[in-house]
């Protein structure tokens, strides 16, 4: 895809929100997969950062501690 614009990536961590409503309306997307992803990175003490990736569209990094 394009990626999410930087004024959007803290938002889209938000359970259910969309970033293209007309768009995703249809797909089954419920807008939690982010929000759930990042709450089980912190509870594991780790984070998710979103950028931009070299091969276009969005890059999302997990770390979580060893």
């Amino acid at each position: 895809g394009p990626g999410v614009p930087p004024a959007e990536r803290d938002n889209v961590f938000r359970p259910f929100y969309r970033l293209d409503h007309a768009r995703n309306q249809d797909a089954g997307n419920s807008g939690l997969g982010l929000a759930i992803a990042r709450d089980i990175a912190r509870s594991h003490g780790g984070d998710i950062a979103l950028g931009v990736s070299s091969m276009g569209g969005l890059r999302a990094t997990m770390r979580v501690p060893l």
